[in-house]
Parts: structure tokens; sequence; C-alpha cells
């Protein structure tokens, strides 16, 4: 007996090794592929034909380099713990950070470059210490995902109720955000880690039975696998529409930061409910994994934090007017008021940054000026030094 409880623990041991390696390797292959697409927007930009990317070979290989780093992350969920491979999301935040710099070659002001890298560095220390801790002090043993046992799982008391509140509090989040108009960030990505617990669980699910039956154990003829498949897609969908919209709405590395705290945060109830990750563990070794993923989220806050904010383009007009049409500049000036929101700040500037003003086509009926407003001089305005 307790020569079966070491081959048990030592099959488990490797298992989570195995898997823990294939989320590493997927989560940094994905970030390879994201910053190697970036730099073709990048190399790309400013030319006539907004899709000219696709005609690229660099695009197609980070699309390619996508497809396999998240294969591999699909495949990972099948031989360690559901609470062990969630946090592990931000290894990518890690190496994203770093490609940031050195591939696209990314720069800073002179004042700038202590405070951004500083605090780049110290969440990159705390990132990766927080995930030791939570790799060594994570759930050892989990059971095979079997179709049996996802069924046995799935209609036990814990997770019925589990999803039941689940239910009622992404109803209620949708309520507030579709009916009230509420479109705050956390009630956004609190729904997109509602359906990102539906997700984790069913791509355990359907990952495990694949792997399964490719070992030679056939787990596709049952009904389970089918309905965990279409769970999986469906929530995967839904969490990309959501995603969408907090795009449009807030600045991408807040959306980051805020997103992993909550959807690993959801992924780790999930695993423990659902596939009972710490029935066998003791409290030190749970204290130990809290610690490590609270350690996490700090890090992954302090890199994002460090990024600096792009700024959207802002038209304005001048006062150099050509036939009564308004002019446009659209390149950055040093005398170019800052964005401070969402609508264009109109001001009257002269032009004096030596760029050729582009004009803009005007489609209705041009009005006739009268010769009141045009025998007025202009007021020539001096602009003086603090």
């Amino acid at each position: 007996m307790e020569l079966l409880s070491q081959i048990s623990d030592h099959n488990s041991y490797t298992e989570n090794l195995i898997g823990t390696l294939l989320a590493l390797f997927g989560n940094v292959l994905v970030s390879i592929s994201l910053s190697v697409q970036k730099h073709s927007y990048v190399t790309l930009a400013g030319t006539k034909d907004p899709r000219s990317f696709y005609r690229t070979k660099t695009w197609w290989f980070g699309l390619l380099l996508t497809f396999i780093g998240e294969g591999t992350n699909f495949v990972s969920y099948a031989f360690a713990p559901l609470s062990l491979i969630a946090p592990l999301n931000a290894v990518s935040v890690i190496a994203s950070s770093i490609l940031g710099i050195i591939f696209l070659r990314e720069k800073s002001k002179p004042k700038e470059i202590a405070k951004r890298y500083g605090l780049s560095i110290l969440g990159c220390v705390l990132t990766i210490g927080g995930t030791y801790l939570f790799i060594t002090f994570g759930p050892n043993a989990h059971e095979k995902p079997k179709a049996e046992n996802i069924v046995k799982h799935l209609v036990g008391w814990p997770v019925l109720l589990y999803l039941l509140l689940e239910i009622i509090a992404f109803c209620v989040l949708l309520y507030f955000y579709k009916q009230r108009g509420s479109n705050y960030l956390i009630i956004i990505l609190l729904l997109v880690a509602l359906l990102g617990s539906v997700t984790v669980i069913a791509v355990k699910a359907v990952s495990g039975m694949v792997v399964l039956s490719v070992e030679g154990t056939m787990q596709l003829t049952y009904p389970i696998f089918y309905v965990m498949f279409v769970c999986m897609v469906a929530s995967v969908v839904f969490q990309a529409r959501f995603l969408s919209q907090a795009c449009i709405l807030y600045d991408a590395s807040l959306i980051t930061s805020v997103n992993y705290i909550l959807s690993t945060f959801f992924a780790i109830i999930a695993g423990a409910v659902f596939y009972l990750e710490f029935n066998h563990e003791d409290a030190l070794h749970i204290c130990m994994f809290v610690l490590g993923c609270a350690t996490c989220f700090l890090g992954v806050f302090l890199i994002t934090k460090s990024k600096k904010r792009a700024k959207a383009f802002e038209p304005y007009v001048t006062m150099d007017m050509a036939r009564g049409i308004p002019t446009i500049h659209d390149k950055g000036l040093v005398v170019q008021p800052d964005y401070n929101g969402p609508s264009f700040s109109y001001g009257a500037l002269v032009n004096n940054d030596g760029v050729a003003p582009s004009t803009l086509p005007v489609d209705q009926v041009q009005l006739r000026v009268s010769a009141s407003s045009t025998a007025a001089p202009y007021r020539s305005v001096e602009l003086k030094n603090d």
C-alpha cells in the first residue's frame, strides 16, 4: 500500500512538472507572438492600406506562434491542477514587458527611466518569487479528468451551489451593465472573470478527455465531452466581447492587471470547488500558495503600472485659413495641448511647427463671408516666455 502511494505521488509530481513546463513554454510563446505581430504593425504604420500587415510574413509567423502557444496551454491543463496553471499567466506579462523593451525598442524620456524601469524590475522580481512559491506549495495530487469523474463532480451539491451563485452574480452584474449603463471597469472584468471560471473548468475537462483518448482510453463518446466543449467555446466568445468593450473604454495596462487578478482568483476557486484540488493539502501549503499568488498579483500590478500610456492623436484647428476651409495637422507639435478628455479641444494656435498642413475636404456648400467680418485685421499675439 505504501509502495502504491509512493508511485502515485511520483506520477503526480511528474505530471505536474510536465503541465507546468508546458504552461510556461506556452505563455512565453504567446508573448513572443504578440511582440512579433506588434512589430509588424509598427513597421507598417502610416501606410494607406490599413490591412497591409496581412500580406507580411512577420504577421503570419506571429499568428502561427499564437496558435502553438495556446495549444500548448490547452494541453497543460490535462497534466497539472487548474489552480497551478491559471496563475502562470503572469509569465506572459513578464515576457511581454522584457520583449517590449528589447525586441520593440520601447524608450522613455531620461527623467522617466529610473521610475519606469525601477517599478518594472521590482514587479518582475516579485512575480518570479511568487511564481516559485505557488509552484512549490501548490496542489500536487489531482484526479484524471475522466468523463465519469466530471459527471460525478457536476451533479454534486458543492458544484451546483457554486454554479448557482455564479449565475446569480453574473445576472446581477449584467443587469447593471446593460440596463443601468454601468460601464465601470470592475463590473466588466467581473463578468469576464465569472465566464473565465467556467472556461477553465471546461478547458481542463476537454483537454483531459482528449489526452486520455489519445493515450488509449476513449472519452470522446461520452455526451459530457460535447457539453463541456460547447461551454468552453461559448464562454470564450462572450469573454472576448466583454474584453473588447473594456479595451475601448479603459487603458490596456489597467485591464491587464485587474483582469489577471480577478480571473486567477476565480479560476483557483473553480479548481478548488469543482476538481477538489486542495482537499489533501495542509494549512501551511495552502497559506504559502496564497502568499505566492498575492505576490504575483502585486508584481503584475507594478509591471503594468509602469507602462507608458500612449496618447491618442488629437487634431486641432489653426488660424491658417485657406479660402475659409480650416486646416488640420497630423503630426505632433510642441505647442499642441495635452489630451485631457474624450472630446477634441480646439485652439487658435499659429502654425509654427514647420509642417505643411493638409486641407480637409468639405462636402457642404461654402458660406459667403461678409465684408465686415473680413475687413477686421488679424491681431498679432506675442508669446512671452515665463
